[in-house]
């Protein structure tokens, strides 16, 4: 996808792409793949990086938990950027949840030995709920927050808005310290047709 071998970082639900677009211009030697639900915010995004000319960049409108169990190679990935996921308010709606056990399972496969998760959101039950999920996973381990790394104090859109009216922002990384055993095969599903946008330099 990329045409190099520079490490590749993901960011699940990248929105208006606040987080994606000022990491890719700190970090011209990271790859960023971006994988968002809405399309409206695929090409606006796309858009956003393409009037920049950051070749080092792949978007694409899709269900990010699809690509991630059938798309994306195991033990590719950098690091892992997990954003403000809608947090369905309604108790019947949390199936609907990016976040469960199997996603992280998934993150853990294609995330390269001493790779990371990097997760935030406002919602502080969505944010215990994660970190009782991750804590099933032994491969992960909880690791400090680190400002000097790069990229760590990059804000998305949704993120200043919670800032600008006092809403406390919950975050935590872990490292991926060893390699899972294999899961159970499951039966494969129809992956939708997505589109991988490149920019504008192609």
């Amino acid at each position: 996808m990329f045409g190099n071998d520079h490490p590749v970082e993901i960011e699940v639900g990248f929105g208006k792409g606040a987080f994606l677009v000022s990491s890719a211009v700190a970090r011209p030697d990271t790859n960023f793949f971006g994988i968002e639900i809405e399309r409206k915010y695929q090409l606006l995004t796309a858009g956003r990086l393409a009037s920049r000319g950051l070749s080092h960049v792949r978007v694409c409108a899709a269900d990010a938990k699809q690509w991630f169990s059938q798309l994306i190679p195991p033990q590719s990935v950098a690091v892992v950027h997990v954003y403000f996921p809608d947090p369905w308010w309604k108790r019947r709606h949390h199936k609907r949840r990016l976040f469960t056990l199997d996603f992280a399972q998934d993150c853990l496969k294609v995330l390269k030995l001493d790779g990371v998760l990097s997760i935030a959101t406002d919602v502080a039950e969505y944010f215990v709920m994660m970190q009782e999920t991750l804590a099933q996973i032994s491969e992960f381990s909880v690791i400090p927050l680190d400002p000097t790394i790069p990229g760590s104090n990059v804000e998305t859109n949704f993120e200043r808005k919670a800032r600008m009216i006092g809403t406390p922002i919950n975050r935590a990384r872990y490292r991926k310290t060893a390699e899972a055993p294999p899961r159970p095969a499951s039966s494969p599903e129809v992956v939708a047709e997505s589109e991988v946008v490149a920019d504008s330099a192609d």
